[in-house]
């Protein structure tokens, strides 16, 4: 057990002007998780403390701040790698609604670009539509996306163009893109091989550092700009 300072940066959009910081001073385990301090905070000490937190266990992707200057999830940092005083602000690039909630309309509204589920137009199998595991293991990596926004938050091609659809949202084009049961890679890369889309990629593998799945986005982004200039090339005409 030991004792530890929470600095959160708090901001109410309904009341305050601009931001301002308050402390508060925790016993925690070694164990425990950032979380569970943020947790214990709006239990005991000051219940208008607002969080976004879900399945606690590092797959809804709700509970992405920032944390000493990383953007992270709060479930996956444990209080025993982190410092005795530990800085919360809300994820950079996005409106904050309350403390450290942000508005996350405008992230999700952009994945809808790419149309981010299956299309096949050809008559459906008696069962599933197979997939062999070399097929699979193309897509294994971008699959285990769990879109807290904290790459697209942390993308300096995003901070400086909000139209910017953001690595997040590409790595999602590349899922079904590449997923050997759809049809629609032309479709998709319609959509994003535009000034705010593949291109605005820069590869500055921010996105790459802060993933809490440890996903090589940019490496993926990659791949759909060798297909983008593939078909733009003569001899992709041709087929």
């Amino acid at each position: 057990m030991g004792k530890y300072r929470f600095k959160i940066k708090r901001f109410n959009q309904e009341e305050d002007s601009s931001p301002r910081w308050e402390e508060f001073a925790l016993n925690m385990e070694p164990a425990e998780r950032v979380l569970d301090g943020l947790i214990k905070i709006k239990d005991k000490l000051d219940g208008s403390l607002t969080f976004r937190h879900s399945c606690e266990h590092g797959i809804c992707g709700s509970c992405a701040m920032k944390i000493n200057g990383e953007n992270r999830l709060s479930c996956q940092t444990l209080i025993k790698d982190v410092p005795q005083r530990i800085v919360i602000e809300p994820l950079p690039a996005f409106k904050v609604i309350k403390d450290v909630v942000t508005d996350m309309e405008i992230f999700f509204n952009a994945t809808d670009n790419v149309s981010p589920y299956l299309i096949n137009p050809e008559e459906p199998p008696g069962r599933e539509r197979l997939q062999s595991p070399d097929e699979h293991e193309k897509i294994l990596e971008s699959v285990t996306c769990i879109m807290c926004g904290c790459c697209t938050s942390a993308c300096p091609s995003y901070w400086a163009d909000k139209s910017y659809l953001g690595p997040s949202t590409l790595l999602k084009a590349y899922r079904f893109a590449f997923d050997s049961r759809d049809r629609a890679m032309n479709e998709r890369l319609d959509a994003i091989d535009n000034p705010h889309g593949l291109w605005r990629c820069h590869n500055i593998f921010n996105c790459v550092e802060v993933c809490p799945k440890e996903i090589n986005v940019t490496w993926h982004i990659s791949q759909l700009k060798k297909k983008a200039v593939a078909r733009k090339l003569p001899y992709s005409r041709k087929k």
